[in-house]
C-alpha cells in the first residue's frame, strides 16, 4: 500500500472521478461533512472509489441537506493488491463486523460468507457488511473495496471452484507445524483464498470434503483455541507475509 497523508479525511464515494467534476453528498455522507467535521466550503477533502485512485477535491457548495465536491488532482493511482478471496463462516454481527473491516484492511478482493454444516449465524446483512468495509478502507488509507459476495453452502462453492485458485484453509487437526512451511510453493501473482471455518470447527465430512480437493493447503494456527475472528487476522497476515508482500 503506498504511504499517503494520514492527516487528511478520506471518503468513499460512488462517482467517477475526473478533474474538475462535481460530486454531490448527501445523507450520512452530507451530514458526516457538514455536522460532524465541521468543514466549510473551500476546506479540502480526499475521495476515492476503489477503480480511479485517491483524488484531491474541495468542498464548493454547502447546504443544510447535502453539499458538493469539486475534483481537483489525483493524489495517488488506482492500485490493486493480490487476489486473495477471503471465505468464512459468518458471525454474530459485533465480530462479524469486526472481521470484515480487519479483512479489508489486509487487502482481500472478495468478502465470500460460507454456511458450514455448523454455521450458527446463517443470516447475513450485505449492506452492514459494505459499511464496515467502507469505514475501515476510508481510515486505513487503502484505495480498494472488497467485493461481498452472498452466502453459499460450502459444498456449492467446492463444486464451482476454479482449481487454479489455491484454498488455504486453517485446519485445526493439521500438523503443529510453521504454518509458512505449506504455504512455500505459493506463486506471488498466483490467485489465492482463505477459508475459516465456524466457531466449533469443521464437520469431519466438511475436512475430509476439503482435503480430498486438489488444490487446498491445510495449514494449523498452533496449539491456542482461536476465535473464529481473531483466526481471521492471523490466517490472512500469514498469507499476506509469504504470498501478498505489499497489500
Amino acid at each position: 500500500m503506498a504511504i499517503h497523508d494520514f492527516s487528511s479525511q478520506r471518503l468513499f464515494v460512488e462517482h467517477a472521478l475526473v478533474e474538475g467534476t462535481e460530486v454531490v453528498c448527501q445523507g450520512n455522507q452530507a451530514n458526516y461533512l457538514i455536522n460532524v467535521l465541521r468543514l466549510r466550503e473551500g476546506d479540502a477533502v480526499c475521495i476515492f472509489n476503489g477503480r480511479d485512485g485517491e483524488w484531491g477535491a474541495a468542498l464548493s457548495a454547502v447546504r443544510k441537506r447535502d453539499c458538493r465536491l469539486t475534483v481537483r488532482q489525483q493524489v495517488r493511482p488506482q492500485i490493486e493488491g493480490p487476489d486473495v478471496d477471503y471465505l468464512f463462516a459468518p458471525l454474530k454481527h459485533a465480530r462479524l463486523d469486526y472481521m470484515v473491516q480487519k479483512a479489508t484492511e489486509m487487502g482481500v478482493r472478495r468478502l465470500r460468507p460460507v454456511i458450514t454444516r455448523r454455521t450458527i449465524a446463517e443470516r447475513v446483512n450485505l449492506d452492514r457488511m459494505a459499511s464496515n468495509a467502507i469505514e475501515a478502507a476510508e481510515q486505513c488509507g487503502i484505495l480498494h473495496l472488497p467485493q461481498i459476495v452472498a452466502p453459499i453452502k460450502l459444498e456449492a462453492v467446492l463444486a464451482t471452484w476454479d482449481a487454479a485458485r489455491t484454498l488455504v484453509f486453517c485446519d485445526e487437526s493439521a500438523s503443529a507445524q510453521s504454518p509458512q512451511t505449506p504455504l512455500a510453493g505459493l506463486a506471488k501473482s498466483a490467485p489465492v483464498a482463505v477459508l475459516i471455518g465456524p466457531e466449533g470447527g469443521f464437520d469431519p465430512i466438511e475436512r475430509e470434503l476439503l482435503l480430498r480437493q486438489t488444490y487446498t493447503v491445510p495449514i494449523s494456527l498452533g496449539p491456542r483455541i482461536m476465535r473464529a475472528d481473531t483466526a481471521a487476522v492471523a490466517a490472512l497476515a500469514i498469507v499476506n507475509a509469504v504470498h501478498g508482500g505489499g497489500w
